[in-house]
């Protein structure tokens, strides 16, 4: 399996205090791998500066052996990574649909304005994550929690993603979404999708995963199978300390 994407020494301060402390993995296509770590371990802080957020104080990200590091979010987006947010970010003034357009075209609104819809292509993104047809037309303030992740999903494959970072994709959704988005995680994977995943979700994440990397102040403290990293002391310390 070629690499995906590697990140390498990964660092970002903001004044004294050390977000992500040297930081280093590699994704291999086709691979899911996670980040554990209690809140405020830095784990939503490490998909920033992988998608162009946030820009990293020292390391480098590299996608396919393209160093990315300084490319803007939209060019790393034309490069086929995509995220979904902690906190669901749609545009509220616009549809469904309209939504789900806007992913596939990451430069401007105005992108969306000048050229044609694609309707089938965004219905179909919908009904793969589990939207109901009659809230296609609705705007994200009708929507439930639970359909505002399933349209951060449908956004975030709108723009056919080689891998995707999925931040608490589960947050909100009842015992059958959970399955269902799961189903369509493995799928995925199946043709060829490579995933890097956070989630509290710890039994949905389980079997999604391959690779497990604890992450608490920033720095990794344990790296292996799932079961591995959740009976590493120093992982359970961590979790127990936030509780």
């Amino acid at each position: 399996m070629k690499p995906v994407l590697e990140v390498r020494n990964l660092v970002k301060r903001f004044g004294a205090l050390v977000a992500t402390n040297d930081v280093s993995f590699t994704l291999h296509e086709g691979e899911s791998m996670t980040l554990l770590g209690p809140n405020g371990a830095g784990k939503t802080t490490i998909f920033s500066q992988i998608m162009g957020e946030l820009q990293q104080s020292a390391g480098s990200i590299h996608l396919y052996s393209e160093e990315i590091s300084r490319l803007k979010p939209a060019a790393r987006i034309k490069r086929q990574i995509a995220r979904t947010y902690q906190v669901p970010r749609p545009f509220a003034e616009l549809t469904v649909l309209e939504n789900i357009r806007i992913g596939h075209m990451p430069n401007s609104i105005w992108d969306m304005l000048r050229q044609r819809p694609d309707l089938e292509y965004e219905r179909q993104l919908a009904h793969k994550v589990g939207l109901a047809e009659a809230d296609y037309e609705r705007t994200p303030a009708e929507l439930s929690m639970g359909d505002l992740r399933k349209l951060e999903m449908a956004r975030s494959m709108a723009c056919k993603p080689k891998i995707m970072l999925l931040d608490e994709v589960f947050a909100g959704l009842t015992a059958a979404e959970v399955s269902q988005i799961s189903e369509l995680i493995l799928k995925m994977r199946a043709d060829g999708m490579t995933f890097l995943m956070v989630s509290h979700d710890l039994p949905a994440l389980k079997p999604l995963v391959d690779t497990a990397i604890a992450i608490n102040q920033g720095a990794e403290i344990a790296r292996g199978s799932f079961d591995q990293v959740m009976a590493n002391p120093a992982v359970l310390s961590s979790y127990l300390g936030e509780v």
